[in-house]
């Protein structure tokens, strides 16, 4: 059990300096594009840092055990787990993450139109894939159109980011890098191919990290006789996608809290729509009560940040309160 606390813990240095890396080079890949902080956030920083950890359930599907039914376990559990550990977890760890320094009646203003856009397109997309879980498996027609319903929605949100990206760096809404590029101190230009260069560094670096903090999950989990659908709802998910969220508390930690935001809504919507698309079609995709349970949670906990996001922004306590449903989720799934 030492072997993999240490492991865990030399996986967490690798990946904090791994998120300096990305999030220095996204800002000037944004600043250089003369894009909003939106799309860079919501579908640059989101779709990068989720996209390594979508592999999970896939590889899981398609190259798992030779044990089918803990594959579609584990499938199931990944692609269910990633969205409520993102909506709870994740925006609890950012609130205490400045607590102390904005106090609990502060402000989180991420820039809204954006955030409620990311949280109106999650919201139609888990609750059409909940429902689809009620779709008899053997109508292969319509669970087939409730997929294609998920993919075309994801088209048509990475549409609407970019159509007001403009827009938004008009009103002052542009990413922005406050600070010099890391690989520019080592005397490379600043150019698109050091930023290009940097930005594969730092995702592989964080590949590395989230790939060994992993396998010190697994391997704690194993010892602790943990269920395959228990391990995929809860620890898989934070193995794979909390370390990468790094960059979003280096990022509200800095003031720039659209893209805080919007690299954990923007992965909201990515493995939202994409991941239940494939699942729908692969898995028996069945309401089982463990798995209701987490859909409702984090249904919940995404409508309570839309009823939050005023045009002032969120208290920082609402934040509190989605990391007390994931206390809620995990009390009632341990005991059952």
């Amino acid at each position: 059990m030492t072997g993999f606390i240490l492991e865990l813990a030399a996986m967490l240095l690798v990946i904090l300096a791994a998120s300096e890396l990305f999030t220095n080079a996204l800002e000037h890949l944004g600043e250089k594009l003369k894009i909003s902080e939106g799309v860079t956030g919501s579908l640059f920083a989101a779709v990068g840092t989720a996209l390594p950890e979508t592999m999970v359930p896939l590889l899981a599907l398609f190259a798992g055990t030779s044990n089918m039914k803990v594959n579609e376990e584990i499938g199931v559990g990944a692609i269910l787990g990633a969205p409520l550990m993102l909506s709870t977890l994740s925006t609890c760890l950012m609130a205490m993450s400045i607590w102390k320094r904005r106090g609990a009646t502060g402000i989180v203003a991420p820039e809204r139109s954006g955030f409620v856009r990311d949280l109106h397109f999650f919201l139609f997309a888990f609750a059409l894939a909940a429902a689809a879980m009620y779709v008899p498996q053997e109508d292969r027609y319509l669970r087939g159109t409730l997929s294609l319903a998920l993919l075309l929605t994801y088209f048509i949100y990475i549409m609407l980011t970019l159509r007001a990206s403009a827009q938004l760096v008009d009103e002052g809404h542009g990413t922005e890098a406050n600070d010099k590029m890391f690989f520019s101190r080592i005397g490379l230009p600043t150019n698109f191919l050091t930023i290009l260069i940097q930005l594969g560094a730092g995702l592989g670096l964080l590949i590395f990290g989230a790939k060994g903090f992993i396998n010190g999950v697994e391997g704690l989990a194993h010892i602790l006789g943990v269920s395959a659908l228990l391990l995929s709802l809860l620890i898989i998910p934070i193995a794979t996608e909390l370390p990468e969220k790094v960059n979003s508390i280096l990022w509200i930690r800095r003031g720039k809290d659209t893209l805080a935001f919007g690299n954990i809504t923007g992965a909201m919507v990515f493995q939202g729509t994409l991941l239940p698309a494939i699942g729908i079609m692969l898995t028996p995709w069945q309401p089982r009560i463990e798995v209701l349970g987490g859909v409702a949670i984090t249904l919940l906990a995404a409508a309570w940040l839309r009823l939050n996001a005023r045009n002032n922004g969120l208290p920082v306590w609402t934040l509190f309160v989605n990391g007390a449903l994931y206390v809620t989720y995990l009390t009632i799934t341990l005991k059952g």
